[in-house]
This record gives C-alpha cells, structure tokens and sequence, in this order.
C-alpha cells in the first residue's frame, strides 16, 4: 500500500506541475486553454471555470493543456496557432522549467527535513559491532586509523570501504579514547552500526538544493555518453516497474525521502522531456526553432508522421526496458 500511495503520490505530483508550467505560460501570453487535466484517460472529475475544464483522469501517467489551435487551426486570435513563435517556445518550455523548479524544492525540502550529519554519534544500534567495541552515543568522531575524520561522510565512506578491524578514535566528555571495531558486512559494504546526530541549516539547504538538481543533469548527460558509447546497456536503465519500486522503497523511509526521490524524478523528467525528439516537448521546440528560422511552419503532416513514429519507438523502448530491464533485475 505505501508503494501504491507513495507512487501516486509522486506521479500526480510532477504531472500536475509540469501541466501547470504549460498552463500557467499559456495564461500569461494570452493563449486560450480549454482543458487542463491530471491523469489520462475516462474522467474521474471535471469543472468548467471560465473559459477552461478541469478535470482529474484515472489513469496518472500523464496530463495535458488543451490549448485552443494546438491541434487543429483555429480561427481564434488567442489560439496557440495565432500566437507569435517566441510566445509557443514560451509555452512548451514551461513544462519542463516547473520540472526542474520542483526538483529543486524538493530536494531543499530534503535537506531540511533531514538537516546535515555531524561526526557526532547520535544512536549505537542494538547488538552492532561499534556497541561491542564501547562506542556510545555522543561521541564525537575524531579519527579512524589514523586518519583524521573531517566529516560524516568521510567517515563511513572510509568504513564502508575497509576489510579488517578498525581503529576508532573519539572525544568523550573531553576525554580521547580509542576503540578497536570489527566491521560486518552488509550489501558488499562494512558498517559498524552507528548513526550520526544532524544540524539543520536551512540557507545552506536552498543552495545545495540547487547545486544537486544540477549535479542530476550533470548525471544525465553522463548516462546517455555512456549509452552512446556501449559502456552502460539499455536493459540497466528502469522503466516504470523500477520507478515504482524506487518510489516505494524511499516511501518507506519517511517523507524526506520521498522528496528526495521526487526531486530526482523530476529533473530526470525535465531533462528528458527537453530532448529534441518529435512529440516530445524538446522536439516541438526544434520544429518551433526551424520555422523562426524558415519564417514558415514545418509541414504539419511531416510534424505528426515523425511524431508517431517517436511515440512508437519510445513505448518500445519503454516495453524492452520494463521486461529486459526492472522485471529481470526482479526474478535475478
């Protein structure tokens, strides 16, 4: 049930505010919108305000605005048709700009929910290899091996790493004591059972909010290289069996974690949706760029013809991925 609630939760969320970037541009630039709608599919709800329905579909894997003369000529002057090329990139663009908008909230949101470890011990887990060895909580890490501890994170990416007993070094009520610790094995990685206190600091969040929404782009671009070059396959990638699942496992941890998950989800989207592949909305930017540049529209029928034929490869790509991909990982 918390994968299920969890996902529809996500989805819904990031639908209706890449929707709402359309809508919202839309609006501003005087274009009329007939529809905007969560979800596709039979309606679950709708209300007529104005000029526009808005309706709730049963099915949260997409969402529209329908926009007056978007999909046929319309003789309206506040039809998309009739607007100014500048103002259409506006409007396609907007979608994915709210994308990354919300990645960014969320993963602020993350940051000040879970705040930033310290070195100083919070918990000692029950019956782990740190209580065995005396560790308590409230000590503060100094050291490992020698090795000056300068973070959280420098020192469990040091545990996580090592084989063999390690030499812990803390500062105890003003006291430095040292203590030897076996470390067990979990995942492929070693870990001694403790958990870190945390500071909040919530300026700190926004900037590095920004910086990881960033860094997923970055990842992206990284991703598809590899792709490209035959380093990483297709059938390592998730298709929304995977996604669902990711959703699911980050749920279970609690709502900083679903925020985190939304936050990569959405940049991921963002980016993708920005592709300059017909029927996405980077493919309707290239088609909008070539006619600035022409001074004349692209060929409405070349447009849909190379638009279905990348709706196809892309639910086929969709389909490889599911049953090659998430549903192999799950029977291996």
């Amino acid at each position: 049930m918390t994968t299920i609630l969890g996902s529809i939760f996500v989805f819904v969320l990031i639908i209706a505010l890449h929707e709402l970037g359309h809508f919202a541009m839309a609006k501003a630039v005087g274009i009329k919108v007939n529809e905007y709608s969560i979800g596709m599919g039979p309606a679950l709800w709708k209300k007529q305000k104005g000029e526009t329905q808005y309706s709730l579909r049963a099915l949260p894997i997409g969402g529209y605005v329908a926009m007056e003369g978007e999909e046929d000529a319309s003789d309206d002057p506040r039809s998309f048709n009739n607007a100014s090329v500048a103002a259409r990139m506006a409007v396609v663009v907007s979608g994915a700009a709210m994308n990354f908008v919300l990645a960014f909230v969320a993963f602020t949101l993350f940051l000040m929910i879970s705040g930033y470890p310290t070195q100083t011990v919070d918990t000692v887990i029950e019956g782990s290899p740190a209580q065995a060895a005396g560790m308590r909580a409230g000590d503060t890490i100094l050291s490992v091996d020698d090795r000056e501890v300068r973070s959280w994170e420098d020192f469990s990416g040091y545990v996580a790493d090592k084989q063999g007993t390690l030499s812990v070094s803390v500062n105890r009520d003003g006291n430095t004591l040292s203590f030897s610790v076996m470390p067990k094995t979990e995942n492929g990685k070693s870990i001694i059972g403790v958990k870190p206190t945390s500071e909040f600091h919530p300026i700190r969040a926004i900037a590095d909010g920004a910086s990881m929404t960033g860094g997923v782009v970055l990842t992206i671009f990284d991703v598809l290289g590899k792709l490209f070059s035959g380093a990483v396959g297709v059938d390592n990638l998730s298709g929304p069996v995977g996604v669902v699942k990711i959703i699911g496992d980050s749920a279970k941890y609690g709502f900083a974690s679903l925020m985190f998950i939304t936050g990569y989800i959405s940049a991921n989207l963002g980016f993708m949706n920005l592709l300059p592949i017909p029927a996405l909305d980077g493919g309707k930017l290239l088609f909008l760029l070539i006619e600035a540049i022409r001074g004349k529209a692209v060929d409405e029928k070349l447009e849909m013809g190379l638009s279905l034929i990348s709706i196809t490869l892309l639910f086929g790509l969709m389909i490889y991925v599911t049953i090659f991909g998430d549903i192999a990982r799950f029977i291996k």
